[in-house]
């Protein structure tokens, strides 16, 4: 909503979730047409061994990226979860973000990507039900950092909750219907949106897997989460507008309880979420190298290498918004508009006319260049980070009421906030 434009960007984020259900259908419907069962198998069938091999490479960087993505998300939010339990002194070395992705990858990570059949994560993965608490969390937030406070309920909720800003600094053009960004925004949605490079494994998992089925579950599983991105997008955006960080929990202050339990389960979430990209990068090595079956040796050595890596690259890299803008556009953006489409044009027998073939045909061109541009731009104008460091308005001495007219109110209440926090 930051690089697109708040408008512009519930639009960009309705279009993305469409595109991506009807890719994701494309996608099983090229394997029917093709008869074959995994993303690789259909690219080479349909364009041969150069066109397996790039989709190889993406397939293995965009899962790989997203472990890194998510050892940063989990050293970020377990971290200031340790920092609030009484007692603990926040510069421990022991709580700090490296030693959290160290402690998560050997105690939680690596053993469960050790798994060979996707189908035995699913009780483990009963506990991602944690993310209902995070849309608790965002809507009991955002009620505490609005903008449009009068003066008599800034003090009010500075006396409620003095570890909290009653109020943010205006953004010039927080609600311009469009920013020249928007290309970016489309490079993170694709990246929150894709599963394409795990379909044909959760197809396969499917009691009696049909077309039929697979659309009824991916038309249910993508409305539900637009519906949850668009409920976070609006309560994130709404409450910190151009202060809004690439991982939303950086703006929150760490003496926030409330936020700290939701830090908590989106830690853990992350966590449990981990192991399905490592499937799909050790498939990907698998199929490449091994000719897709892994002797328990090789099972056990490339899911510790690929893990080992991906955890040395995360210790490294602290700034999540160019990981996902990145990842988003060279990676996600081709697996979801260009090679589905692309398939499916060179398999289908259906005419011209037909709907899928003419979406197919828009989806081609968008998709190239979303992300020729959306590279440049990433590049050329990457997000501000403050990574690991307290936003200004999580302290009392710098609040200031740029939004009152006349100056003696603003100093006045100024002055006032801060004394009762003092006091408080």
């Amino acid at each position: 909503m930051k690089q697109a434009g708040f408008p512009l960007g519930i639009l960009l984020l309705f279009w993305v979730s469409y595109v991506t259900d009807f890719s994701l259908v494309l996608l099983i419907k090229g394997g029917a047409l093709s008869g074959t069962d995994t993303y690789q198998s259909l690219v080479n069938k349909t364009f041969g061994f150069p066109g397996y091999i790039l989709l190889s490479v993406l397939q293995f960087l965009y899962p790989f990226i997203a472990m890194i993505s998510y050892n940063i998300i989990a050293g970020d939010t377990l971290s200031k979860v340790f920092q609030r339990i009484p007692g603990v002194d926040p510069e421990n070395v022991f709580i700090g973000r490296h030693f959290i992705i160290g402690l998560s990858t050997v105690t939680f990570t690596l053993p469960l990507s050790l798994y060979r059949n996707i189908a035995k994560l699913g009780k483990v993965m009963l506990l991602l039900m944690s993310t209902a608490f995070r849309v608790v969390e965002a809507a009991g937030g955002s009620s505490s950092h609005s903008q449009n406070w009068d003066l008599e309920q800034v003090l009010q909720q500075s006396v409620a909750y003095p570890y909290r800003p009653a109020f943010l600094p205006k953004t010039e053009d927080a609600w311009v219907f469009a920013k020249p960004n928007a290309i970016q925004a489309v490079g993170v949605m694709s990246f929150a949106f894709i599963c394409h490079h795990n379909s044909f494994l959760v197809y396969s998992s499917l009691e009696e897997p049909t077309v039929a089925k697979w659309s009824r579950l991916i038309h249910m599983s993508i409305v539900i989460s637009v519906f949850i991105c668009i409920f976070f997008a609006t309560c994130g955006y709404l409450t910190f507008t151009g202060f809004t960080q690439g991982d939303l929990f950086e703006n929150y202050c760490r003496n926030d309880d409330l936020v700290t339990f939701g830090r908590f389960c989106y830690g853990v979430t992350v966590i449990l979420t981990y192991p399905m990209e490592c499937f799909v990068t050790r498939e990907v090595i698998a199929n490449v190298f091994f000719g897709g079956n892994l002797s328990s040796v090789f099972h056990i050595v490339v899911t510790v290498m690929v893990i080992t890596v991906a955890t040395l690259v995360s210790l490294l890299i602290d700034c999540l918004g160019i990981v996902l803008e990145l990842n988003g556009v060279l990676c996600a953006t081709p697996l979801i508009f260009i090679i589905p489409s692309a398939c499916y044009l060179k398999l289908s027998e259906e005419p011209r006319t037909h709907s899928d073939k003419i979406m197919s045909y828009v989806m081609l061109p968008i998709g190239a260049a979303v992300m020729v541009f959306g590279f440049v731009m990433a590049i050329t104008n990457p997000q501000d980070c403050t990574h690991g460091q307290e936003m200004f308005y999580c302290f009392p001495d710098n609040f200031s009421l740029t939004n009152t007219s006349e100056s003696h109110i603003q100093q006045t209440t100024q002055l006032s906030i801060l004394n009762i926090s003092i006091f408080q």
